[in-house]
């Protein structure tokens, strides 16, 4: 069974991928790993390392919808567009919303897709 949509909801500490189809719907839940030393650029390497999961997290998946707070997003947006740019191609809009549930999370991107001309229907 294929899953060709994902929706991820980020912050800097945590994201929720949901990857889904008509029937179906997977959750991967990412967090990230602080390295805490002294060193220049240490927040720096680990925004990129979770940034870098996120990204690993959907991988394959053709249409992504990324949700979070503006400042998430726009962080988000730089690293892929900067250091994963194949990745990039395939996310289909960065939407500002607040901590939704998964169920709102999917309904929200089921919607936004439908819009889109995504039929929500079972794969043949």
């Amino acid at each position: 069974m294929t899953l060709s949509h994902a929706v991820v909801w980020t912050d800097h500490q945590s994201a929720q991928v949901l990857q889904f189809n008509a029937d179906t719907v997977t959750s991967h839940k990412v967090k990230s790993h602080p390295h805490p030393t002294h060193q220049h650029g240490s927040a720096v390497r680990s925004e990129h390392e979770f940034f870098g999961a996120v990204c690993d997290a959907f991988e394959g998946i053709p249409e992504v919808l990324v949700t979070g707070s503006h400042t998430s997003i726009a962080d988000f947006r730089h690293y892929a567009e900067k250091h994963r740019r194949p990745t990039a191609q395939r996310i289909t809009a960065y939407e500002v919303v607040d901590h939704l549930s998964e169920n709102q999370l999917v309904a929200f991107a089921r919607k936004y897709f439908e819009q889109r001309g995504w039929a929500a229907r079972a794969p043949d």
